[in-house]
């Protein structure tokens, strides 16, 4: 045997003395290699988890904008194909009748259950003093709801015209943003964002309910007022049939909630599914509305659609500055209004504005554009509050911690000055008792003189 096979067969012979081969286990074949097999498993678990953590997070993001998304594929699919929602779902009655009556019922229904609240008294984490001062703070209440109604509308419609003046926006864009700015505050939204900041959430709630029960015939009255009455929107037609549409439902939906108690334990069981009905409503108004713009055409471009978006966004921050400005002024010790003020005099509801708007625009074409701009504006004023929630609530905890200090050291000072007061108090009935012994002879001596001069 030559060296150098030699040297092979030691080295191999000292190889398997280190590492035996075990015969209880495959080393291949049918059964596979174990050296790969627990590589393999551990690849398969990590691919089994990456696609679960993958989902969750899907369903997580899909939980907290479940509405967004569904409004964008609404519009994707109406783009794809607008005979279905222009026609075949006959959106003048689903849409325009069905959806925007169960929307009204629905949400005013829970605005009448608020106000109701602040009446009852219900609601245990509002104290009964804060409750009061929420129907007793007028000025607030009305500064808030003049602001959000027409110092908002004011601006907004002002600055559309310059821009539909110099030919930056179509007129239907620029219209869109006057009906956007008409609309009452977003009652679930500022009452979350109010309680988030450490606002005041009693009169969150009162200005949420008061601004969309007067936002019902307030908002049309205002689009006319700016827009004026066209060949399809007239006046009265309107508010006869928000009459029938809003005004109708309410009464049966509060006929029912008093007289007929089954009706009112059936609501309150499956209330979380009218909720979602009534954003499954929504979306489907808004498929229908962009279903009949893309049908017959629209004087908009996707250049102008940007432009309206940047604009609403200087919009929504040039108001939410001078309503924050004018709240610092005016309730300056109430840190607690200025945080729910801000919310309340900015923020738009879509719940009603959907609704509203393709009540008062059924028959023009133009009322997915119409629409567009409270679509922008809703998701915009949802970031922007949520990012500045968290800054308000450390605000309001400052200002609230150095009110109490200037409290107590005001009660201090006037507990310093008690003994002070009643030293001097003392001094006085001291000086008072030595004065009297002194009075009294003066007033005899008086008497004395006078004796002797009737005398004489």
């Amino acid at each position: 045997m030559s060296p150098k096979l030699e040297a092979q067969t030691s080295a191999l012979d000292f190889a398997l003395t280190v590492h035996p081969v075990r015969d209880d286990v495959p080393t291949s074949g049918e059964d596979g290699d174990n050296t790969t097999a627990l590589p393999t498993a551990t690849l398969e678990q990590e691919d089994v988890s990456l696609h679960r953590r993958i989902w969750q997070r899907w369903c997580a993001l899909y939980t907290a904008n479940s509405f967004l998304i569904l409004i964008l594929c609404a519009i994707l699919l109406a783009y794809a194909y607008p005979p279905l929602g222009a026609v075949y779902v006959a959106p003048q009655i689903t849409a325009t009748w069905i959806a925007v009556i169960f929307i009204f019922m629905s949400t005013l229904y829970e605005m009448i259950a608020s106000l109701r609240k602040l009446v009852a008294l219900a609601g245990m984490a509002i104290q009964t003093k804060e409750l009061s001062k929420a129907f007793t703070r007028f000025f607030f209440n009305v500064f808030v709801n003049v602001f959000n109604f027409g110092v908002v509308s004011g601006i907004v419609y002002g600055f559309s015209r310059f821009m539909l003046y110099v030919n930056a926006l179509p007129k239907s864009l620029a219209d869109g943003m006057t009906i956007c700015a008409t609309l009452p505050v977003a009652p679930n939204m500022v009452q979350v964002l109010t309680n988030s900041a450490g606002g005041d959430e009693a009169a969150a709630i009162f200005n949420a309910a008061f601004g969309n029960l007067v936002g019902v015939f307030l908002t049309p009255a205002l689009i006319l007022f700016y827009l004026g009455a066209t060949a399809e929107i007239k006046f009265g037609d309107v508010f006869f049939k928000l009459g029938l549409r809003v005004v109708l439902p309410i009464v049966i939906g509060q006929v029912l909630r008093n007289f007929f108690p089954p009706a009112k334990t059936f609501v309150r069981r499956y209330k979380k599914y009218f909720k979602r009905m009534q954003e499954w409503c929504l979306v489907f108004i808004v498929y229908t509305v962009f279903c009949k713009t893309f049908s017959e055409g629209s004087d908009a471009s996707t250049g102008d659609v940007f432009i309206m978006i940047a604009l609403q966004l200087v919009l929504l921050c040039f108001v939410m500055v001078l309503a924050w400005c004018l709240l610092r002024i005016l309730f300056r010790k109430e840190p607690k209004l200025q945080a729910m003020g801000l919310f309340g005099c900015t923020q738009k509801t879509v719940a009603m504005g959907v609704p509203l708007i393709n009540a008062i625009y059924e028959s023009n074409p133009l009322v997915g554009l119409y629409t567009l701009p409270l679509l922008i504006w809703h998701p915009m004023q949802l970031v922007l509050g949520t990012a500045i929630a968290p800054r308000l609530a450390d605000y309001v905890k400052r200002r609230e911690d150095s009110q109490e200090l200037n409290q107590m050291s005001e009660d201090g000072e006037t507990e310093s000055e008690k003994p002070i007061q009643a030293a001097e108090m003392g001094e006085a009935i001291e000086a008072d008792g030595i004065a009297a012994p002194n009075k009294r002879h003066s007033m005899k001596n008086q008497d004395t003189s006078l004796n002797s001069t009737i005398t004489f």
